[in-house]
């Protein structure tokens, strides 16, 4: 066997997209905060191998991590520069901005924070109207930027990390409660400067070709054709036998891309099972006066179109919509299975997986299906990601 042939793509975290040998999550604190932090992050960062961003916002869980080019209108920018309760600000230096530590927002805040170069945080800025028309603070970092792996063009200039870290400290008048945000960094930093003097200036060939990571299969890749799907049921206890089979009683769906939505109930035909209420969360005496199943099935064939394809945790949703003679496009993906065999774990239950990867999404639909369903878009994205970074994490560390 050659060596080519032989060739095995790393392990990778499903955390934090980093090779398996230089993952730094154990060293990730889990700090709450008073402050909400929205971390905007041009995509050329998203998967920079000695990127900061995501490495912040898995230490904060009132934090949020966006990536894209334009944010005015996005759903969670806009419910922070609407929040009456708090102040979105701006942390971005220069001399219009006031001084982080001399005068601090008053209140609840939002700080916003963007990440990228120099150049590409400057144009974020400019192409988003809104974000560039909040309230300014700059910090004066205490000390040196601990990036000893990227010079840093002033010695004011600081990586993401420890630049959330020291307006938290400000914010919340404790800096020493935000510093353990390093330990994760200086993990990264030493692992780096370990492997470069490995390699004495130069990447040891093993193989020869292009490199072959891991990837999800081609169906999950055209993200624009996703739809997320849900459901839940009148299900009686499997013993003693009832008699009765599950039956549809709400069915939920987004689309990945747009975030189009379905959502719908239908009264059951058998008797409302005893632990209807307790699974699904959802009301026995309302479920009792929706909609006729065939009105459902209807409405969702109007929503759901011939080329789309449907993504599951697992089959049950989608084969409860087939029982009940519901419309499902000729493409099913079963996600629960494709993570089992990107990731090489088992994934076990949403609520489970999602806890993993520290996503924490807004409820997408009523009760527990709606949260559900959020969790498995969450999933799903972060599959895309790992995919994307799987790509960029073959070409070495």
């Amino acid at each position: 066997m050659t060596a080519a042939a032989s060739w095995q793509p790393r392990e990778t975290c499903f955390r934090c997209f980093r090779p398996a040998s230089v993952c730094f999550c154990k060293e990730v604190p889990i700090l709450p905060t008073r402050t909400k932090v929205l971390i905007l992050q041009h995509p050329r960062e998203e998967f920079m191998p000695i990127g900061t961003a995501r490495m912040a916002s898995l230490c904060l869980p009132q934090s949020s991590l966006l990536v894209g080019t334009s944010f005015d209108r996005h759903p969670e920018v806009e419910a922070a520069l609407s929040d009456p309760t708090r102040q979105a600000v701006l942390l971005w230096p220069g001399g219009d901005a006031r001084d982080l530590a001399l005068e601090p927002p008053q209140g609840p805040t939002t700080l916003i924070v963007v990440d990228g170069t120099w150049a590409l945080a400057k144009k974020l800025v400019r192409v988003n109207p809104r974000i560039a028309s909040l309230p300014r603070y700059s910090l004066t970092p205490p000390r040196p930027s601990e990036y000893r792996i990227r010079s840093e063009p002033k010695d004011t200039c600081v990586s993401t990390i420890e630049a959330v870290m020291f307006a938290l400290g400000l914010l919340e008048g404790d800096p020493e409660r935000f510093a353990s945000m390093m330990n994760p960094f200086r993990e990264m930093v030493d692992a780096q400067i370990e492997h470069a003097a490995r390699l004495q200036g130069g990447r040891a060939r093993f193989y020869t070709g292009p490199a072959r990571p891991r990837l999800l299969p081609p169906v999950l890749r055209d993200a624009s054709r996703l739809v997320i799907l849900q459901g839940e049921a009148n299900a009686f206890a499997r013993r003693p036998p009832s008699g009765y089979q599950d039956e549809l009683v709400q069915l939920l769906a987004v689309r990945l891309t747009t975030g189009e939505r379905f959502e719908g109930f239908a009264r059951p035909e058998a008797p409302v099972a005893p632990s209807l209420e307790y699974h699904s969360e959802l009301d026995p005496e309302s479920i009792g006066l929706a909609q006729s199943r065939a009105e459902l099935l209807g409405k969702w064939r109007a929503f759901i179109r011939e080329d789309d394809i449907v993504v599951g945790w697992g089959r049950y949703a989608a084969d409860l919509l087939s029982r009940h003679g519901g419309y499902l496009p000729e493409t099913f993906v079963d996600l629960r299975t494709t993570a089992a065999r990107f990731l090489k774990t088992k994934p076990g239950a949403i609520e489970s997986f999602a806890e993993n990867i520290g996503a924490t999404p807004k409820s997408l639909g009523t009760a527990r299906g709606g949260r559900r369903l959020a969790l498995t878009v969450a999933a799903a994205e972060h599959l895309l990601r790992a995919h994307a970074a799987a790509l960029v994490n073959a070409s070495g560390v």
